[in-house]
Formats: structure tokens, C-alpha cells, sequence
């Protein structure tokens, strides 16, 4: 199982957090990838000041806009549910 958190604290709620989640969202769909993928929310990561902070599975990763999702999920998300 994979696990997409993105925080909805006040700093990253701010810098585009929903849109993120958006962009997550169609990005699951559109790929339709076999095996369990959570997504959800969370609070405050404690790193305001890089934001919009996600982690996928233990790894934090910051400053994610909806710019830079596809390029994200595709090195992230895609190679961990590839290489199996």
C-alpha cells in the first residue's frame, strides 16, 4: 500500500494545498494503478515556511504546487507502483 499524505495546515492550506490534492486526485484516476493508494489529508507538518509539504509513505517532500504534481507522482508514485 502506498500513502499520500498532504497537509491542510494554514500555511499550506494558503499556498494551494486543495489544488494539490486535486491534481493527486485526476492523477490516480487517469492511471487507474492496481493496488491500494491512500490518499488523505493531515494537520500541520511543522515545515510552514515550505509548503505545501506531502509525504509519500515516510518520505517528506516539500514546496509541491500544482505545477509540479505530475513531474512529483511521476517519480514518486509511479515508480513505487511499477517497480512491484
Amino acid at each position: 500500500m502506498l500513502k499520500i499524505s498532504i497537509c491542510f495546515g494554514s500555511a499550506c492550506h494558503l499556498r494551494g494545498a486543495y489544488g494539490v490534492l486535486n491534481a493527486f486526485k485526476a492523477l490516480l484516476e487517469q492511471y487507474e494503478i492496481p493496488g491500494t493508494i491512500d490518499l488523505e489529508g493531515g494537520f500541520c507538518q511543522g515545515r510552514c515556511t515550505e509548503g505545501v509539504i506531502i509525504k509519500i509513505n515516510d518520505e517528506v517532500i516539500t514546496n509541491v504546487a500544482t505545477e509540479n504534481v505530475d513531474d512529483i507522482f511521476e517519480q514518486k508514485v509511479l515508480e513505487l507502483t511499477t517497480c512491484k
